[in-house]
């Protein structure tokens, strides 16, 4: 019988230390899904980002455009006095999503062992912190610095995206999808909060016509690093062989939902063949969702157009139809965000009920129809039925996130969940690049060759739901992992002494029944009122579409 030890924090340790956050009697676990959002309505500030790209081109506006016409990419790198593209600042977002997969692969299993606090406060180290350098870095008008501050803040987007997912984990074993579903939900949501914020504040701090950005970047590092610190230092992780009451985990053999009583360690799980058929379902499915949402403004207004104000032909719009249709363009990038958000947690928490590996079957045969149908659509101008269309895709886009971290747990055991996860999502880095450049190669390929704009976007939609198909294969050849593939009692023994979990605690029985009480309203509020304000400006701005 395993020795019992006391779950008390270690004393030697700072308060960063994993053996600092093991939760005592009085905690309630409801109270780390918004230690969780706090981190990740900051981060998820980066699908945002666009609407500083315009203002960025508008910073010098003493500028010779003539001077500054035909630039080289390493001249415009060190250039003080030509302003900037739309192309080259959007490069900043590829570099947040490419250093995001990077640094959780990296650092991943670091971070089992760190525990989240130390992990999420890194994370608004580099994030937050990143964001006031971001700013100084613009005051400079050097995009090589620019550049190279992205890569620093893409690292906090990954510390920060992976922080949560094993602790969540291990206090919901019996709500896995809905747990992660909560916390992953807030990266799809922080646009809502943060682009309308980001435009009130350029507004707020800009003068002579020029747009405030340097100061609303370092207005919302400040922000977001307190927001972010207070989320890492309230995180808790279970006491070793703590159990939600009342609740016992099915034994071998009772389950059809592939849930491994084994862990597979972190070196052995990048070698099995599951690995990297869930790390294809994963690419397919952002890459798809991923190129929609990075032309959604500009496709609705090619496929639709003058068609959105009554009118037949373009050549004669006024000043005000052209505003409306930018408008109810405006509208349909709120509404993605909205429904991005709440797609991560409704496909998550389904996938508690029908299995993860049927949620994904779910999510590829849905998507491969609505991509057919959304050409149809076009042709025949039903904009209601397209931007439907386009959001329950992307609902789908965002539910393949939050229901992965539940589905390695599944598939790997939670011991290294994070460490894996942190691995895997090197698919989104790709997709991040893959999917925008494929949309916007075909729509160039078309304009070449003469494709009218209603039809652009026609074979690339196409396209994608070839690549759902694919990802629909890779999901139906995900199988329970060998047993050789299984960490060893040796090596089990050690990442548990890692983590302090080698001994079973004696409060284990008793620990975190604590009540929900004023800290869980006033925790759930703080992540909660946030979310609120900006789900009424992204329906706000959606009610341009009606």
């Amino acid at each position: 019988m395993s020795t019992l030890v006391s779950s008390a924090p270690s004393a030697g340790g700072g308060l960063l230390d994993r053996s600092r956050t093991i939760a005592g009697p009085r905690f309630n676990r409801w109270l780390v899904p918004p230690a969780a959002l706090a981190i990740h309505l900051c981060i998820g500030m980066a699908y945002g980002f666009s609407v500083f790209w315009l203002p960025m081109t508008k910073l010098l506006p003493a500028a010779n455009a003539a001077a500054c016409k035909g630039q080289g990419f390493f001249a415009q790198l060190g250039t003080t006095s030509c302003n900037w593209t739309v192309p080259n600042v959007t490069n900043v977002f590829e570099i947040f999503i490419a250093m995001l997969g990077i640094s959780a692969a990296i650092w991943g299993g670091w971070l089992e062992h760190a525990g989240p606090r130390k992990a999420g406060f890194y994370a608004a180290i580099c994030w937050g912190g990143g964001l006031v350098l971001l700013g100084l870095a613009v005051t400079t008008h050097q995009l090589w610095l620019i550049y190279l501050v992205a890569v620093f803040c893409g690292i906090g987007q990954g510390l920060g995206y992976i922080t949560p997912v094993s602790t969540l984990i291990k206090w919901f074993p019996d709500r896995r999808g809905m747990a992660t579903g909560f916390a992953i939900m807030g990266y799809g949501g922080g646009a809502m909060i943060g682009a309308p914020l980001a435009v009130w504040l350029m507004g707020k701090f800009g003068a002579n016509g020029i747009p405030g950005v340097s100061q609303a970047l370092i207005a919302m590092g400040i922000i977001y690093f307190i927001a972010m610190s207070i989320g890492a230092l309230s995180f808790r992780v279970t006491p070793s062989g703590w159990l939600p009451a009342g609740w016992t985990p099915p034994a071998a053999g009772t389950t059809k939902r592939f849930i491994s009583h084994n862990s597979v360690h972190l070196s052995q799980a990048w070698k099995t063949p599951q690995f990297w058929f869930i790390w294809g379902v994963l690419f397919c499915n952002v890459t798809a969702g991923i190129a929609v949402i990075s032309v959604a403004s500009p496709m609705f207004q090619d496929i639709f157009g003058a068609k959105l104000v009554g009118v037949e032909s373009a050549v004669t719009l006024t000043a005000a139809q052209k505003a409306s249709i930018a408008a109810a363009a405006a509208g349909l990038v709120g509404l993605i965000s909205l429904f991005n958000s709440l797609g991560r947690l409704f496909w998550a928490s389904l996938s508690d009920k029908i299995s993860r590996k049927t949620t994904y079957f779910v999510l590829f045969i849905l998507g491969i129809a609505l991509y057919c149908l959304l050409p149809t659509w076009g042709h025949l101008g039903l904009a209601a039925a397209f931007v439907a269309s386009v959001c329950i895709i992307l609902t789908m886009y965002g539910g393949g996130f939050a229901t992965l971290p539940a589905y390695l747990a599944d598939i790997f055991g939670p011991q290294m969940v994070g460490a894996i996860h942190g691995r895997l999502i090197t698919a989104w880095s790709v997709a991040g690049v893959t999917g925008p450049f494929i949309i916007t190669s075909l729509r160039q390929f078309g304009i070449d060759h003469g494709v009218p704009h209603a039809q652009l976007y026609d074979m690339t939609l196409y396209v994608m739901a070839g690549l759902l198909f694919v990802g629909f294969i890779c999901n139906a050849l995900v199988r329970p992992v060998d047993s050789k593939h299984w960490m060893t009692d040796e090596e089990s023994a050690r990442e548990k002494a890692h983590l302090h979990e080698d001994k079973v605690a004696a409060d284990a029985a008793t620990a975190a029944r604590g009540q929900f009480g004023v800290a869980g309203i006033i925790a759930w509020a703080a992540v909660g009122i946030p979310f609120l304000i900006g789900l009424y400006i992204a329906l706000s701005k959606a009610a341009a579409l009606i």
